[in-house]
């Protein structure tokens, strides 16, 4: 299965100069929660912006056209190819960033989206388009004394 896993503002933004545009614990409390003991994927500039290189306790596929190696990683040309080298029983998690959503989402069997109910000043990279996209699961979270913007966990499927 590969879920496409994101944080996204009411405009779709999710990112603004390879940095995550939110401080949200409780997303990324989920995210772990998720993605732990599976695989993960993502494009070379997402695996740069993590501040402690590669996620523990996950398979960490990074995709690059470039011949660097990436501690703690395995690397792939191409999202296609990284796909190949999973087990047909594997939990893929494609985590960032923009270019590879958007590959990925013809691809894709279940989003899990944090979306925040803000608008960011500034972004410069955007999630695709999931508006024909069906949602099955949701919870609603206020502001609080750690999250200074509310936000809505929704898993998605395909229509």
């Amino acid at each position: 299965m590969v879920t496409i896993i994101a944080a996204v503002a009411q405009n779709r933004a999710i990112g603004f100069e390879n940095k995550l545009l939110y401080w949200l614990p409780n997303d990324l409390k989920r995210f772990k929660a998720l993605t732990t003991g599976h695989t993960i994927v993502m494009g070379r500039r997402t695996f740069e912006s993590l501040p402690k290189g590669a996620l523990p306790n996950r398979r960490n596929v990074v995709l690059t056209r470039g011949a660097q190696s990436f501690p703690g990683a395995e690397t792939f040309p191409d999202l296609a190819s990284a796909l190949a080298s999973c087990a047909a029983d594997e939990e893929v998690y494609v985590i960032g960033g923009a270019s590879v959503y958007e590959q990925a989402l013809p691809l894709a069997d279940r989003l899990c989206l944090t979306e925040i109910a803000d608008t960011p000043a500034q972004a410069d990279a955007f999630f695709p388009d999931y508006s024909d996209w069906t949602p099955v699961w949701q919870e609603a979270h206020e502001t609080d004394e750690r999250h200074a913007q509310a936000y809505t966990f929704i898993d998605y499927i395909r229509r």
